[in-house]
């Protein structure tokens, strides 16, 4: 199986999950529990739980919560190559969850802004291997030049390249035409449909894709309850998988994440799309439910 190298952040999440709608201005009975979080850091865990050899690039606070991290990623079997900041604390990310399940992200990424091309281990960068950049690595602007850095090293390596967009609202903010710029030649893009429509524009996730295919050769839409989809220039159609089925939705923090890990050892192996895109799909409904971001033990 091939090695894979994620960049990107590391973070504590710290879930609220309200019992009842929101009362502005007031109080709200809520579950309250607290995670090892982080997009990348997420995607290192079940790739490393799947079975698959896989490296994590991040940066930590000499704090407790990063400490606790560190020991959470080698527990998950993850070569966990992380940068010890003196000065910023390990990100935190509260996440604010309705009654009815919907999410808000509150994040202070802390030492992951501080993200340097130093912090780049040049002996995990060699031909063979892939490397997965975390979206927000790129938008964040303290951890950008790691992320190009990170690009850079991977194409003059001769290592495929996989990144996903990190979420619509920051992106919106840094811009399309920037982040496109960046990831042009990048072989696969994971993104959401409101991520795909700050790209591109376009609301239908099918239309968003092939606009995309014109800056990545592969592009998978993720869609939630309906499923997911891979479209690769050339093709006259995408291919379709559906979600699999949920019994109870626990927590759907992190199951974006958990497709991605999913779909990528398929995909590494050459296997057809749509055998990849079902096991991107079986992972995600494993995250929704059970608690947390991260695989568990």
């Amino acid at each position: 199986m091939t090695r894979v190298v994620v960049v990107g952040d590391l973070m504590t999440d710290a879930v609220a999950r309200a019992r009842y709608a929101l009362a502005r201005a007031s109080d709200t009975p809520a579950i309250v529990t607290m995670h090892g979080g982080g997009s990348g850091a997420n995607i290192a865990s079940w790739l490393a739980v799947e079975g698959a050899e896989v490296a994590f690039i991040g940066r930590r606070g000499a704090d407790i919560t990063g400490r606790n991290r560190d020991m959470e990623l080698m527990g998950y079997g993850v070569d966990a190559r992380l940068v010890m900041d003196p000065e910023r604390p390990t990100g935190t990310c509260v996440v604010l969850v309705t009654h009815k399940g919907e999410r808000t992200m509150l994040s202070d990424p802390g030492a992951n802004a501080a993200l340097s091309p130093e912090d780049l281990p040049r002996d995990l960068f060699t031909g063979g291997t892939h490397l997965h950049l975390s979206g927000y690595t790129l938008i964040n602007e303290g951890s950008r030049d790691a992320g190009l850095a990170a690009l850079d090293m991977a194409r003059r390596g001769g290592m495929s390249i996989s990144i996903d967009c990190a979420s619509s609202a920051p992106l919106e903010r840094t811009g399309a035409e920037p982040f496109l710029e960046w990831t042009n030649g990048v072989k696969l893009l994971f993104a959401n449909a409101d991520q795909a429509k700050v790209l591109t524009g376009r609301d239908d996730a099918e239309a968003a894709a092939k606009v995309l295919t014109a800056w990545f050769p592969q592009v998978v839409i993720k869609m939630n309850a309906e499923g997911a989809l891979w479209y690769s220039n050339g093709r006259p159609d995408p291919v379709r998988v559906a979600a699999e089925p949920v019994d109870k939705i626990v927590d759907g923090t992190g199951a974006g994440d958990a497709f991605s890990a999913g779909f990528l050892p398929p995909w590494l192996a050459s296997k057809p799309p749509a055998e990849a895109l079902a096991s991107g799909c079986r992972l995600a409904a494993k995250a929704i439910m059970h608690l947390g971001a991260r695989p568990p033990f």
